[in-house]
Order: C-alpha cells, then sequence, then structure tokens
C-alpha cells in the first residue's frame, strides 16, 4: 500500500537500508550530488538575463515582463515509497523552477477535461477559445494535444512574445541554439515538434478561459491543498497577461520563467505533487484526476518519443542513457528535476543541478541501491 504523508512536516523517513540502499553507496551519491551545482547566477535580476534564454534572444523580445527570485544552492529528496530515503540542501527553500510548471499544466488539463470543460485532448481548442487565437488557417485545426506535445505549430504573438522567438530552439546539455528565432516553414499542426514557450503560454490561456479562473487557484483547490502542501507556493503571471473574462479582470500564468513569472516552490511540495502523479492521480484514496490521465502523461507522443504530455520520457533511453526505459521527468532550466522511477518506486526530486550532470546524478541513485 502506498505511504501518504500527512500535511505539514510530518513525514516518514526511512533508513539507507529500509530504502533500499546500500549506506555506503548512498552516501557517496549524495556527496557526489551536492558537488553538482548549477553554473547559473544566484539573483537573475542582478545578472541582467536568463542563461540560454534572454541572454541569446534581441530586444525588445527579450523583455522581462513578470519577477524572478534568488535562488537557493543546490538541494534534493529521494522518495522510495512515498517516504524519504535521501535528501540533501535545504528542500524548504522556495525557488524559482521554471519549465517543471509546464507539467503542472498538464496536470490541470487533466482537471479541465475530468469536469467535462474540455471533451477531450483532441477536441479542437477553437471551441473553449473564441477570442482569436485559433481563428487563422494555420491555427484552427490546433486541439488540446497539440498544445500538450507541443506539436502545435501555432502561430501568432503572445504577451508580446511572438512565437519566432522560439522557433528552431533545442534544449538540453548540448542543444545549439544558433538559430533560435529565425524564420522556419510552419508545419501542419501534429506533424512537428518543437519547444517553445509562447504556445505553452498559449495553453495556459486556453485552460484560463476553461476554468474561467485563475489557474493557480484552481490548482490550489484541486491538487495543492488536497495533497497536503505549504502555503509558500507561488504561480506569478507577467503584468500584462492579463484578460476579461465574465466581465472581471484575470491574470493568465505561463509555463515557466523564460520571461520572468511561473512557479516558486519548495522541494518537498514538489514531491508531493509527485508522489501523486506516481499514484496515478490518487493520494490517500481520494481520486484527485480521471482515471488513466497520468498514464496519458508519460506516452511517447507520435512526433517525438522522448516526450508526452508537457514530461520528459527515457523511451528507448532518449533523455538519460542507462536509466530505465519508462522513468519520466519534469525539468525546468537551470536546472531543476522531477524524475519518477516507476520500476524501483523511486522519486527523484533535484535543484539547480548542472545540466550536464543530470544523467550521472540519476545513474548514481541507481546504482546506490541494494
Amino acid at each position: 500500500m502506498s505511504y501518504f504523508p500527512n500535511r505539514g512536516f510530518d513525514w516518514e523517513t526511512l533508513s539507507s537500508i529500509e530504502g533500499g540502499f546500500n549506506p555506503n553507496r548512498l552516501k557517496d551519491a549524495l556527496e557526489l550530488a551536492d558537488t553538482f551545482e548549477s553554473p547559473w547566477p544566484y539573483d537573475l535580476d542582478a545578472a541582467g538575463s536568463v542563461p540560454g534564454l534572454t541572454d541569446i534572444e534581441k530586444a525588445p523580445y527579450n523583455e522581462v515582463l513578470g519577477p524572478y527570485k534568488p535562488r537557493g544552492r543546490n538541494n534534493g529528496c529521494i522518495l522510495k515509497g512515498g517516504k524519504i530515503a535521501a535528501q540533501w540542501g535545504n528542500v524548504d527553500q522556495v525557488d524559482m523552477t521554471f519549465s517543471i510548471a509546464k507539467s503542472y499544466l498538464s496536470i490541470l488539463t487533466g482537471i479541465a477535461i475530468g469536469d467535462d470543460l474540455i471533451t477531450d485532448v483532441d477536441a479542437l481548442v477553437s471551441k473553449t477559445v473564441k477570442t482569436g487565437e485559433f481563428d487563422s488557417e494555420q491555427n484552427a485545426s490546433i486541439t488540446w494535444r497539440h498544445l500538450l506535445d507541443q506539436t502545435s505549430e501555432w502561430e501568432g504573438t503572445l504577451w508580446d512574445k511572438p512565437d519566432l522567438i522560439d522557433r528552431n530552439r533545442q534544449v538540453g546539455a548540448r542543444a545549439d541554439n544558433s538559430k533560435k528565432g529565425e524564420h522556419r516553414d510552419l508545419q501542419k499542426p501534429g506533424s512537428f515538434y518543437e519547444y517553445n514557450d509562447v504556445r505553452v503560454n498559449l495553453l495556459a490561456l486556453s485552460l484560463l478561459h476553461a476554468f474561467r479562473r485563475p489557474l493557480p487557484e484552481v490548482l490550489k483547490e484541486r491538487i495543492m491543498d488536497p495533497i497536503g502542501a505549504s502555503e509558500n507556493w507561488v504561480w506569478n503571471g507577467y503584468r500584462n497577461s492579463y484578460v476579461e473574462i465574465d466581465g472581471k479582470l484575470l491574470q493568465s500564468v505561463p509555463g515557466g520563467t523564460h520571461w520572468g513569472g511561473g512557479i516558486q516552490i519548495s522541494t518537498m511540495d514538489h514531491a508531493r505533487f509527485a508522489l501523486m502523479v506516481h499514484n496515478n492521480g490518487e493520494w490517500n484514496g481520494n481520486h484527485l484526476l480521471p482515471k488513466g490521465w497520468c498514464q496519458s502523461l508519460h506516452k511517447p507522443s507520435k512526433v517525438n518519443e522522448g516526450y508526452g504530455f508537457l514530461w520528459w520520457l527515457n523511451t528507448n533511453e532518449a533523455n538519460w542513457p542507462g536509466c530505465p526505459t519508462n522513468s519520466y521527468a519534469a525539468i525546468g532550466a537551470g536546472t531543476s528535476i522531477i524524475w519518477i522511477n516507476p520500476d524501483d518506486d523511486m522519486i527523484v526530486i533535484a535543484r539547480w543541478i548542472n545540466d550536464e550532470k543530470i544523467t550521472q546524478l540519476l545513474s548514481t541513485f541507481i546504482q546506490a541501491q541494494n
């Protein structure tokens, strides 16, 4: 039977042996993890740009629209069977989490489908959003699936950011972004994968139209409060991301912190979220998500076997060579990761890790097991 922690800090721990680890290997792994510090600056406001993002974008499209927050040091935890098997650093530090917010959007999409606000993932988004974003010939055939697996090929400008800014973008430790922001002929929606923050922000806006309520309110009510998360997390929008719905001015939130804003949250609140996803949307007997939704998150898309519904996959070891092929993760620049390994009933939350060390980090934890 799965373990679910109570609200607050009452979370059961395991000794290394109880967690199935070799004590010496786990100790060495944790010491190694602590050396994998991200090279990113601690204060992005003071630095004046985000590495690999706004620092390579042309003005005015690199303009910051939401708040940043000074970051803490490298930290993380390991769950086995839902219990804390190990941790390092300050796991209660509330930090920016960049594109892990995308994976939270995938959960909100499941809630919208479960509430019949969206008929299904293959429904046209234009049936829900009537404000012009999906009126053009290029955009009219876009479905929720296309937004979730980043194959929408949406064309337009949102919150003063044109989709062109992230065309030709690559992600990962060896990404080549020399052509990022350059013209590329658009393909038919559903036929081409591209990691594009403008289009993910469009998913967030579309969900706002579906719920007709601010997404942070929905997330708190339907997920974060039921799983016993703290009151310390926030999800900030942009200064210009307000829309009028039902006579009220509501702020749309971004699926990351590329241009500021996004989710700021602790490692242990991430851990609760991950445990809920790992348990297929269930928390201590309560079904928070539609049946089967969490399994659909890590089903490979037709265009990119290493990507699901805003979650990274390891199909054919596409992302983490040597790690289980059914493991999957939410990842944010910087780098932060929520990694779920169903084979070993293991969850790893790691914050501010050197991107080039992620696979080594995960492999080291796997090898620390008996």
